[in-house]
């Protein structure tokens, strides 16, 4: 079983885009997202997603003890399937962002910056080998939303930053 082990903070400032190695950007609908979206829910989150010219399934289970770790399975589909998928089965609401990959320390960070209703909103994302990991905090890192149920991409697609 794959296994996710993510850390989510929400980004001050530029000062990240000087490091920036990679962008592409990402569109991505769900095609199951339970409410509500917190690590305790029972259901899993189904989504497609279209990167660059990529198109991935994935499959997210609920959080797993303190909600870093959850079951994760991501397949790689046909580009076209994707874009079915997202016209035609997606729930109501769409994620647009540009992804932008920064190497910091021994790590390598995933920031989004948001299009669309969410709009405003960076989001700096670590991946981790293990839960209580160390990792060298940025100076554009700002207060971690790990826990928020409100940052879960599924969630922005409902509940969209604009309209908080």
């Amino acid at each position: 079983m794959g296994v996710e082990i993510e850390r989510k903070f929400l980004v001050r400032g530029e000062g990240w885009r000087d490091a920036v190695e990679a962008s592409w950007p990402i569109r991505q609908g769900y095609l199951a997202a339970p409410e509500p979206l917190a690590a305790s829910g029972a259901r899993a989150t189904v989504r497609v997603r279209r990167s660059g010219e990529q198109a991935f399934l994935t499959i997210k289970g609920p959080g797993q003890g303190a909600g870093l770790a959850r079951a994760e399975f991501e397949y790689p589909i046909p580009p076209a399937d994707a874009d079915a998928l997202l016209a035609e089965l997606a729930l109501p609401g769409m994620i647009e962002k540009v992804r932008h990959r920064v190497r910091h320390g021994a790590h390598g960070w995933e920031l989004d910056v948001f299009a669309g209703e969410n709009a405003g909103l960076v989001l700096a994302e670590l991946e981790l080998t293990h839960e209580d990991e160390p990792f060298e905090r940025p100076d554009w890192l700002g207060e971690e939303v790990t826990q928020d149920g409100r940052y879960y991409n599924a969630a922005l697609a409902r509940h969209p930053f604009s309209r908080w």
